[in-house]
């Protein structure tokens, strides 16, 4: 272990046979424990699936929002297609954690920041030491149970196992062969005091959308800039050419008069969630804003849980306030305050007081972040990058900003050697509810390919799964353009820029 620990042990072991992806696998199903240091923080909970007729590879995934249970091992990679087979069903030995906590059962599902009490445990999760632990103890198991290690181990996440994938190719270079990283949330603090302004905003009175509203206000959207790659097919490939003024909803004198309109209160709380929000003091992390959601994401009610949500923020915050105002009121409660009543509308992400100390510290914590990934590429790991153009968590905007910084740092030619990014038009937070697009592509297959016969992805084609339709997968800052033919078909569009 390369982490300071006091060790671990395996708590069960047992011999399973499943249905994965329509085919039985045999496996042995491994629950080991890995002990902290500090006797007051939790164990890491971690669990490998062994194959008995196993492929010599191994592939880690990563969790999702506070973590705290651990993720299910024959599933597939964020943004994986429905008619491949998975990891476990193509005989890796796969593994994971719970990153260091065990999340309350009366939570919310990865909404129990309660962990956040405790240095080692916030350490594991935010800093991504549990990451490291986790993968040290699972090649340890996979060495004992096949006499021999990987030839070849794979990390694949979305959202906050996106942030993991980024953060094991920066701690940790020669860890991972390579990572496919999805939507990740790589500048956690960042976009909490996003998220916090935001629900400032969106608390005032009368400025909280409502859901016909919402509709209204997506609807709008969609109608301004889908035709702007060629075809109206509810699916918006150019994001960054929509150039849609809220202010064209305004209700008659600002005031509020339905859901056929928007008043100035709810005209200037959608302008402020798509804004970039910059605070106005230093923090350690360096970072110095968050670049804010495009409207076609936060919009869209047809995933009301991850977007605005249906009720404005209030203390207590309500479940159906959105997912990441209640990801804001946790980390408020244990991560900031360390005071489980506190109430998070009290704290002014643009002026925090009392709490900026803790604010700048916890940044050297959950934006730990380098873009230098040139130790990464060194040793012949390989990047896939993926994010939603329609993303209502996590902004694809951000991930576009991390992935020029690497370019800024490594260089153009030298970045393309070794990490391909993709933004997938229409596509959410993971496929969430019912998006536009929900995508599917084969990354796992192509990361192989690139990994092991140094052939990186060419020509990639993503699918809708709730669509008979596909889309060419374009190289971040190209977008498919459709130039003739089938509207579904991929071979219809043309990658440009």
């Amino acid at each position: 272990m390369s982490l300071p620990t006091t060790g671990g042990r395996v708590v069960s072991a047992s011999v399973m046979t499943s249905l994965v992806s329509g085919e039985t696998i045999k496996y042995c199903q491994v629950d080991a424990e890995i002990h902290p240091v500090d006797p007051a923080a939790p164990d890491i909970r971690m669990r490998i699936d062994l194959p008995y007729d196993w492929n010599r590879k191994a592939m880690m995934f990563g969790g999702g929002g506070y973590n705290g249970t651990i993720p299910d091992l024959t599933a597939k990679v964020p943004f994986g297609p429905t008619d491949q087979p998975t990891p476990l069903a193509r005989r890796y030995a796969t593994f994971a954690s719970d990153s260091g906590h065990r999340q309350s059962p009366d939570a919310v599902p990865s909404l129990d920041g309660s962990f956040g009490v405790n240095d080692e445990a916030l350490n594991n999760f935010a800093a991504g030491d549990a990451l490291k632990k986790t993968r040290d103890a699972s090649l340890f198991l996979i060495r004992h149970a096949y006499g021999t290690k990987p030839a070849e181990v794979y990390f694949a996440g979305g959202s906050t196992g996106g942030r993991e994938a980024l953060n094991v190719a920066q701690r940790w270079p020669k860890a991972f062969d390579g990572v496919i990283s999805a939507f990740p949330a790589w500048n956690n603090l960042s976009e909490v005091l996003d998220l916090g302004y935001l629900a400032q905003v969106l608390s005032r009175p009368g400025a909280f959308p409502g859901p016909e509203k919402q509709t209204l206000l997506y609807d709008s959207v969609i109608n301004a800039c889908d035709g702007l790659d060629g075809v109206k097919d509810k699916v918006v490939s150019n994001p960054r050419g929509c150039d849609f003024d809220p202010r064209e909803l305004r209700c008659a004198g600002g005031v509020d008069t339905g859901p056929s309109c928007l008043s100035d209160p709810q005209i200037k709380a959608v302008t402020a969630m798509s804004s970039p929000f910059r605070w106005p003091y230093r923090i350690a992390s360096g970072e110095t804003q968050y670049p804010g959601f495009p409207f076609l994401s936060g919009a869209d009610m047809r995933t009301p849980f991850l977007g605005f949500g249906t009720a404005a923020p209030a203390n207590p915050m309500p479940v159906t306030s959105g997912y990441g105002l209640q990801y804001w009121e946790q980390w408020v409660k244990y991560f900031l305050t360390r005071d489980p009543h506190h109430n998070s509308l009290d704290v002014d992400p643009r002026h925090p007081g009392k709490w900026l100390d803790r604010i700048s510290y916890l940044s050297t914590v959950q934006d730990r972040n380098s873009v230098d990934l040139r130790p990464f590429a060194r040793a012949g790991g390989k990047l896939i990058l993926l994010h939603g153009a329609a993303d209502e968590l996590v902004s694809v905007r951000s991930t576009s900003d991390y992935y020029q910084r690497v370019r800024d740092v490594v260089g153009p030619r030298a970045t393309h050697a070794f990490t391909r990014y993709y933004v997938v038009p229409g596509a959410n937070h993971a496929n969430f509810g019912t998006p536009a697009f929900a995508a599917g592509w084969d990354s796992l297959s192509a990361l192989e390919r690139w990994v092991e016969r140094g052939q990186p992805p060419t020509n990639p084609i993503v699918a809708d799964a709730n669509h008979d339709r596909t889309r060419p997968l374009c190289a971040y800052p190209d977008w498919p353009r459709y130039r003739t033919g089938d509207p579904d078909s991929a071979a219809s569009y043309v990658c440009t820029r």
